[in-house]
């Protein structure tokens, strides 16, 4: 038996990959193949457009994929949350589908937008957002670079964002947020009552979540004289408690602890003046809660 898993190809196939690398996977992919290798005999991958990867899971095409939450939405897919994962592709935070207009226009909101056009790739969840909103406006898919498409051929835009960036340097501005999103495992229904594919992926979210709680953390170990262990320990803001060892020498024990990566370069002098000896700072693949 083999879990069928996809992949999503396009701008989140990279930083995907590399997730299932910290999380102990690797997978290979050719430009000639969307069969992508992977080191694990029951796990069979496939790359599948994230906007497309909720149909085919919920069809049972493939037991699981990863897509965002967006996708899910869009297509109204019966599956199965397995996880949230908070990554995408330039960061590893949440993206947003939001509304813009040219940054000269008189729309301040939503409202505004009665009987005009918006362009976006995101149609069901745009038509969705205006019906709550009770604005009556007519939604165009557009095929990509959305961003141009204001003022000429669009009023307004429904877009992914993760920075902004792209929006300001084509002049728009956001005016509301209309969804927030985030990469999610999803599965079947029916392959999560099986329960060797629900232990798989159990298995699965457990290790890519510990590849996330990584993310921008290291470890720090150094030696303390025991009289000092108390001035050091005031300067580690630790994950939980840090550990404690015996040295064999009796006046001495070892400190280790988990930090965010960016406080060490501020708290690594602290430690020095504090009295620790032999600090070593080291990278994180995953950690297990």
């Amino acid at each position: 038996m083999k879990l069928k898993l996809g992949i999503p190809k396009g701008s989140l196939e990279h930083a995907t990959i590399d997730l299932f690398r910290k999380a102990g996977f690797t997978i290979t992919t050719s430009s000639r193949s969307y069969f992508p290798a992977i080191d694990d005999p029951d796990i069979e991958c496939m790359l599948i457009r994230a906007q497309e990867m909720a149909r085919y899971v919920e069809d049972g095409i493939l037991d699981a994929g990863l897509t965002g939450l967006d996708w899910v939405e869009e297509n109204e897919a019966k599956v199965q949350t397995v996880a949230d994962l908070v990554y995408a592709k330039q960061s590893f935070g949440k993206v947003r589908w939001v509304l813009a207009v040219p940054e000269s226009s008189s729309f301040q909101s939503v409202k505004d937008l009665n009987g005009k056009i918006i362009a976006t790739e995101l149609v069901g969840t745009t038509k969705r957002y205006l019906a709550r909103n009770g604005v009556s406006a007519k939604v165009e898919f557009s095929w990509g670079a959305t961003e141009v498409k204001p003022p000429e051929l669009a009023d307004a835009i429904v877009e992914v964002t993760e920075t902004g960036s792209s929006l300001r340097a084509n002049k728009l501005r956001i005016v509301e947020t209309v969804l927030e999103s985030n990469t999610q495992l999803i599965a079947n229904v029916r392959s999560w009552t099986d329960d060797w594919k629900r232990r798989k992926l159990e298995d699965i979210r457990m290790l890519l979540e510990g590849a996330i709680n990584a993310l921008s953390k290291v470890g720090l170990m150094m030696n303390v004289q025991k009289k000092d262990i108390d001035s050091v320990l005031s300067v580690l803001p630790a994950l939980k408690n840090p550990t404690i060892s015996q040295l064999s020498d009796a006046e001495w024990v070892a400190v280790n602890t988990i930090l965010e990566e960016t406080t060490v370069r501020n708290i690594i002098p602290r430690l020095k003046e504090a009295g620790a000896q032999g600090i070593v700072e080291y990278p994180l693949n995953k950690i297990v809660m």
